[in-house]
Formats: structure tokens, sequence, C-alpha cells
């Protein structure tokens, strides 16, 4: 049996777009596993979605050490910043959709106030 290939809906869109414009100026950095088949284009679809809104946004590029710790979908944010609002209301309106997001405390990366990293790891 294959995996099912992860990609988010137009409904899906719609919804997390609806929630997301009320925090607008968020940072975020997206990165994928690049060896995974579909990581790519699931980071490509949040990409494109956090540009509709308005978010500042760091392209997605491959990175296979953030994903050692995730096999799915995780927030990296720096160790005090803790996961900022949209980050929350993002993990929030995914779990309505079944989608779970780990977060990562990581002592190595310095986002600005309110950034994180969506990181995009080999599905499991």
């Amino acid at each position: 049996m294959q995996p099912i290939s992860r990609k988010l809906t137009t409904d899906q869109k719609a919804v997390l777009i609806q929630v997301l414009l009320a925090f607008p100026d968020q940072q975020v950095a997206v990165t994928y596993h690049p060896q995974a088949n579909d990581a790519r284009d699931y980071a490509q679809d949040f990409l494109t979605l956090f540009t509709v809104i308005g978010w500042k946004v760091n392209a997605g590029a491959p990175s296979e050490s953030l994903n050692r710790q995730s096999s799915e979908l995780a927030f990296v944010v720096s160790e005090e910043g803790g996961l900022p609002p949209g980050a929350e209301a993002l993990r929030d309106a995914l779990r309505v959709f079944g989608i779970e997001v780990v977060t990562i405390s990581d002592p190595d990366y310095s986002a600005a106030p309110g950034g994180f990293i969506l990181s995009v790891g080999a599905s499991a």
C-alpha cells in the first residue's frame, strides 16, 4: 500500500487563510526534507498560503538537519521565543483537519519576534 500524498485541499487552504489573516506581520521560513517525494510540494502549499496572507516568508529550502527530529510537520522556534500566536493558530487549525504539528525548540535558531520555521519532514 502506497502512502497517501500530503497536500492541502482547497477547502483547507481557505480555512487556514481565514484563521491566519488575524495574525499579520508574522515571519516564517519553510524547509522540507529533500529525500521525501512529496515534501517539496507540501512545503510549497504552505509557502503559497503564507504569501497570500502577507506574511514575511523565506522560500522553502531542503534541510535534513531540522527534519531528523520529526517525520511530519514541525515548528522550530528559538528556546526563549516560544511559539508565536500565528503559529499557535495554525497548529490549532491544522489539528481540526487531523494534521499534527510538533514544536521543536532549537537553541541555535535565532528568530525575529514572532518568527518560526515550518519544517516538512519525510512522511511516516
